[in-house]
């Protein structure tokens, strides 16, 4: 899985014309599901983004999580993020799971969030959708499942 996050004041997300939901101070989330992922990719990237020390403190530093300021957070699916652009200028989204998987995938990140953040909203899956947001920073991350799976366990 793939999931660019943006720190953002407010966000709110249109499905197909209609309002689809909306959050505070919180995380912005943008997910691609890959063809290789499974829950293990979810849970990951959740628990990385709820612990994510990316707020800003008393003095100015990021050094608070979602959970320590207890956050807002949105995802929206994101195929796109899937893209395979290094051949030629039309990039193929091959990586990308198939529709039904993704949604499966989704829609289990989604429940997962809902277990972490304070209040998590949500785009419609498949939906053509637009995003309204105010931006905090900007701060801006993407962050891999893979990359995750690959951390050596500390003990």
């Amino acid at each position: 899985m793939i999931a660019v996050v943006q720190r953002v004041y407010s966000a709110t997300v249109y499905a197909d014309g209609e309002r689809s939901g909306s959050i505070e101070r919180g995380l912005y989330i943008l997910l691609g599901v890959e063809a290789t992922d499974d829950t293990t990719d979810a849970d990951l990237l959740i628990e990385k983004l709820h612990k994510l020390r990316i707020f800003s403190d008393e003095n100015g530093k990021m050094n608070l999580s979602a959970d320590d300021i207890g956050a807002e957070a949105m995802l929206v699916s994101n195929f796109t993020l899937c893209a395979n652009y290094v051949h030629g200028n039309r990039p193929d989204y091959l990586s990308a799971a198939k529709p039904k998987e993704a949604s499966f995938l989704y829609d289990y990140a989604l429940q997962r969030a809902t277990t972490c953040f304070k209040k998590v909203a949500s785009g419609r899956f498949g939906a053509d959708m637009r995003t309204d947001m105010s931006t905090d920073g900007p701060v801006t991350i993407v962050l891999e499942s893979e990359k995750l799976r690959k951390k050596p366990r500390q003990k």
